[in-house]
């Protein structure tokens, strides 16, 4: 039997050549912001610096959680209706005075222009990204859409692990330094777009895919093989001349409901290596030293292995993927809760969950990009908003419980994740083909016998 393409394996060099330019634009401008992003690591260290209490300085940390929350909603609308381009434009431009801002706001007296100010900047930081995942998916073809987003990924966990490095030399010099180079980084993002992306995404060499903005057209698929690239069922697309209402058809979509509940419940314990870990690597008596290397080990594996990984495991269905990925997640977490037993099971559960993520990850993001092309970025930037929103509880939720349960906190982390990956199945996974009965068993018309279809 004759190979088709989708059961051919894809290769990661492959993958990079079949990459089209503006794409290589697009995330190299992903990139550049990315290494420039301080303000949430590092704004309640800067605000208690320059005097202002403990509280304010967490306030105003909630204030651009909201902002995050807000802006990645908006920016899916804002996509839908202006198209991928504008959005960035817009909204790099607009976050890179507001982030410069911060510095002038810190003194006493001016906490709620601060607040406002902040707000802001995370409102308009985050609102490219709905922008970025539906461009990245329109000008994509469609046998690499889970390895682009894979990319992506890659290109914001390199810079997320570069930026503490440069911030670590740029507050010697001066702390206003960090919003000033966030903002400079933000414009360059904005002018990039501006001049090298363009205006109407349409994918390269096949005529595929949908004109950006226009709220027209079919749905771009998002996998690497068949499966991946059909639209989920539940997808609706307006009838010609009506209005779209893809939020009132996400609310009826019970597949998509359950994909983002897993979101949430994922992302809820997956931050707990960044909020809980620290707490129990302290309370064991380890170093500081010892969680930067878990930290250091994870970025490595994670930026150097999850493109081969997602190019291997291309020819699995995204439902495999999926619930294998956090399953082997949740055994990680629950690995953490042995650390206090010895320093090498907190490496070990550390590259486990990088192993469920790079599993897992690049399908969980790439899944909303399947739906047709009239509801595309809202629901991309709705997914976006409910891990906002989980990176936002996951403080309060891993704090409390973890005073609780101490080390038995990870234990209920892992079930929590396998939950998730339950939900992210039933979220994901497809009806099989309907397969078409011949012979004594068609009906009197002739016509064959459909069975295995969707009821």
């Amino acid at each position: 039997m004759k190979k088709t393409e989708e059961d051919t394996p894809i290769g990661v060099f492959e993958a990079l050549k079949a990459t089209p330019t503006p794409v290589r634009y697009l995330l190299g401008g992903v990139l550049i912001n990315q290494l420039g992003a301080f303000v949430q690591t590092f704004l309640v260290l800067y605000l208690t610096f320059r005097g202002m209490p403990v509280a304010a300085a967490g306030l105003a940390l909630v204030a651009y959680s909201a902002g995050s929350i807000f802006g990645t909603m908006l920016g899916g609308e804002f996509t839908q209706r202006f198209g991928p381009r504008a959005t960035i434009v817009t909204a790099m431009a607009g976050s890179a005075p507001l982030v410069a801002a911060i510095s002038w706001l810190s003194g006493p007296g001016a906490l709620w222009p601060l607040l406002v100010v902040v707000g802001l900047a995370g409102l308009f930081t985050q609102a490219y990204r709905p922008a970025a995942a539906v461009m990245l998916s329109d000008l994509m073809p469609d046998r690499y859409q889970v390895m682009a987003f894979s990319m992506m990924r890659i290109a914001l966990n390199i810079g997320a692990a570069l930026a503490p490095l440069i911030a670590a030399v740029v507050i010697l010099v001066d702390w206003d330094l960090l919003f000033w180079i966030d903002g400079g980084t933000a414009l360059v993002y904005a002018l990039l777009a501006f001049a090298l992306l363009p205006r109407k995404a349409v994918q390269e060499g096949t005529g595929a895919g949908a004109e950006a903005g226009t709220g027209t057209g079919t749905g771009t698929g998002t996998g690497t093989g068949t499966e991946d690239a059909k639209e989920p069922s539940g997808a609706a697309v307006p009838a010609a001349g009506r209005p779209a209402s893809g939020y009132a058809a996400m609310l009826r979509d019970r597949k998509y409901l359950y994909y983002l509940a897993a979101v949430l419940l994922g992302s809820l314990t997956y931050a707990q290596g960044h909020i809980a870990l620290p707490l129990e690597l302290a309370a064991d008596h380890y170093p500081t030293s010892f969680y930067s290397t878990v930290l250091t080990v994870s970025s490595v594996v994670l930026i150097t292995c999850e493109l081969k990984i997602t190019a291997y495991l291309s020819r699995l269905p995204k439902h495999v993927r999926v619930i294998t990925g956090h399953l082997v997640e949740a055994l990680g977490l629950a690995v953490y809760g042995l650390s206090s037993r010895s320093g090498a099971f907190t490496i070990a559960g550390a590259v486990l969950v990088v192993a469920g993520i790079m599993i897992a990850a690049p399908s969980m993001f790439a899944h909303p990009a399947t739906f047709p092309q009239a509801v595309k970025a809202r629901y991309i930037g709705t997914m976006q908003a409910v891990g906002g929103a989980a990176g936002a509880l996951a403080p309060l939720f891993g704090v409390w419980l973890w005073t609780e349960l101490g080390s038995g906190f990870w234990l209920l982390c892992g079930v929590l994740t396998a939950v998730a990956g339950l939900l992210a199945l039933a979220g994901v996974r497809q009806p099989p083909e309907p397969v078409a009965v011949t012979g004594p068993q068609a009906d009197s018309a002739g016509k064959p016998e459909v069975v295995g279809g969707a009821s």
